[in-house]
């Protein structure tokens, strides 16, 4: 049974949110984040009809019964619920990380949003396939794109490659260094009637893409660089925490006079204060400065009368751990 104090957190949770549930059920958003809302150990999402329960306990047995009880919460409270999913993200195995079916059958494999499709996999990684945390960022795109030239540098799935191309951009290459999310970015791409070019997706790791673009006469409107917190492969490492200039620093030159570098560090490690003193420096040297900051989405945050945690580091000014920017480039 559900002690009432984590039963009220997760009813007002979902009041809260109560906006986001359109009639067609085909959107995404995140129902509980746990981490701020009062209870670490579980992230609640929606994709579509599809619920998404992950269990970050450090021993996940601690809470597998009480993850029953949410499941029937949330099927009791949102009867338009065709499949649930749980990811166990501190499993030994790595399917249960990846996600297995608890309830119904066929989970969804598309979400839409801002008009867009979005191709879905659920399963196939420990994270979802598609980020909410980025959501005001995909629309910030869809208003600026258009005519772009655009290098998805770590696109993962490439939603923001997607939204892009949706805004009118003139091309966009998404590059990722695992083909089974690329696959995942050209669905999308055909979900919504736009023509696959292969040679715009690029199957190889940052340092390969950085170098390849730097000796080619091809500079950009826009480069997106969000990377994953650590990342280390034959040809260099990449570290959120210790060396994200760096990695800034390997593509500004890829981007044309007057175009835009979009910065996004999700380290939990990386207080704001300190992300913003980086691109500060950076800012100092001339060649790049901020131009905005783009929010996360407030049923990622928690709202007013659901927050209760704190993250390890103060993302202040930016109102998530995720800490997007937009960065001007000079070209000197």
């Amino acid at each position: 049974m559900l002690s009432n104090k984590l039963w009220l957190m997760l009813e007002t949770s979902l009041q809260c949110r109560s906006d986001l549930m359109e009639s067609e059920h085909t959107s995404a958003f995140r129902v509980f984040n746990g981490f701020l809302e009062g209870f670490p150990d579980l992230v609640v999402d929606i994709y579509a009809s599809t619920l998404v329960i992950s269990n970050y306990a450090a021993n996940p047995a601690n809470v597998v019964l009480l993850l029953s009880k949410i499941q029937d919460l949330y099927l009791k409270r949102l009867p338009w619920l065709r499949c649930v999913i749980i990811k166990t993200r501190n499993a030994q195995n790595q399917s249960e990380r990846n996600g297995l079916i608890s309830f119904g059958q066929i989970p969804d494999r598309r979400i839409c949003e801002h008009g867009i499709w979005y191709s879905l996999d659920l399963t196939l990684h420990q994270d979802s396939s598609f980020y909410l945390d980025t959501r005001n960022l995909r629309q910030w795109l869809l208003g600026h794109a258009q005519g772009w030239a655009v290098l998805n540098i770590f696109a993962y799935t490439g939603s923001l490659g997607i939204a892009c191309l949706m805004s009118g951009a003139q091309r966009v290459i998404q590059a990722d260094r695992n083909g089974k999310f690329l696959s995942v970015a050209k669905e999308s791409t055909r979900l919504n009637k736009i023509p696959v070019r292969q040679k715009d997706f690029l199957v190889e790791d940052f340092f390969t893409t950085a170098s390849r673009f730097r000796h080619s006469p091809q500079l950009f409107d826009c480069l997106i660089v969000d990377p994953p917190f650590f990342s280390q492969t034959s040809q260099g490492t990449v570290d959120l925490q210790k060396q994200f200039r760096q990695v800034i620093n390997k593509v500004r030159p890829l981007v044309k006079d007057g175009g835009f570098l979009i910065a996004i560090n999700n380290s939990l490690f990386v207080s704001g204060t300190e992300y913003l003193h980086q691109l500060e420096q950076l800012d100092r040297d001339g060649y790049l400065s901020i131009s905005e900051l783009i929010p996360v989405p407030q049923d990622c945050t928690g709202f007013p009368q659901t927050h209760i945690g704190k993250p390890p580091l103060d993302p202040a000014p930016f109102n998530h751990s995720t800490k997007i920017a937009v960065l001007s480039v000079c070209r000197k």
